[in-house]
């Protein structure tokens, strides 16, 4: 079982900017009772068991309590709707942590499974803009901060953590963001957003 992911990723959270949650590694709790969460990953190459799965896309979606580590974490999966059969599969077994690597170390911490949905997934990511369209259900779009300070530098960056996606991450916000997915409805526009590159390998 051994499998290579590389490509980028993008998030929005119900919490205020910056999550306290990610900041302070899960020591903090989040700004409302519950969290809400949306991860974006498209994967630009990269194999699982010899399956080429370069191209394809997932989201991630947890609604947690407020005290993230405490668990009874609620997760549900959208997968490429254009992904094959066996595609699906090994993204699904990767993207849940059932094949190890970062999501693995979220693993015991989820107590429902929402489901796994196959779904078109749009995303698009060029410098400091990102977007997610996920059918009807979903659409977000995250803005990088530009800081005023050096507004054509990079933007400011939360580091040292333990991310499942980058121990670094650009910190921005959620220009757009509404998700109805799950059973659950929400609305973060205006909330925490963060991106980064990924390069899993297990």
């Amino acid at each position: 079982m051994a499998w290579r992911l590389e490509g980028t990723y993008f998030e929005s959270c119900s919490c205020e900017v910056t999550c306290p949650c990610s900041a302070t590694d899960f020591a903090a709790p989040a700004d409302y009772e519950r969290c809400r969460v949306l991860m974006a990953f498209h994967v630009d190459s990269g194999q699982v068991d010899g399956v080429d799965v370069g191209g394809m896309n997932v989201a991630v979606f947890a609604d947690t309590p407020a005290m993230m580590i405490e668990g009874h974490w609620r997760v549900g999966l959208f997968v490429d709707g254009k992904a094959s059969e066996q595609q699906a599969a090994k993204l699904t077994g990767v993207f849940s942590g059932q094949m190890g690597g970062p999501m693995a170390g979220l693993a015991p911490l989820i107590s429902e499974l929402l489901g796994v949905e196959k779904a078109p997934i749009e995303y698009h990511s060029e410098g400091r803009h990102h977007s997610l369209k996920i059918g009807d259900g979903v659409d977000m779009i995250v803005e990088d901060f530009a800081s005023p300070l050096a507004p054509d530098g990079p933007p400011p960056k939360l580091a040292g953590g333990h991310h499942p996606a980058n121990a670094t991450l650009n910190v921005g916000h959620a220009t757009s963001s509404r998700i109805s997915a799950f059973g659950i409805e929400m609305e973060n526009s205006g909330k925490n957003g963060f991106s980064a590159p990924f390069s899993w390998a297990q």
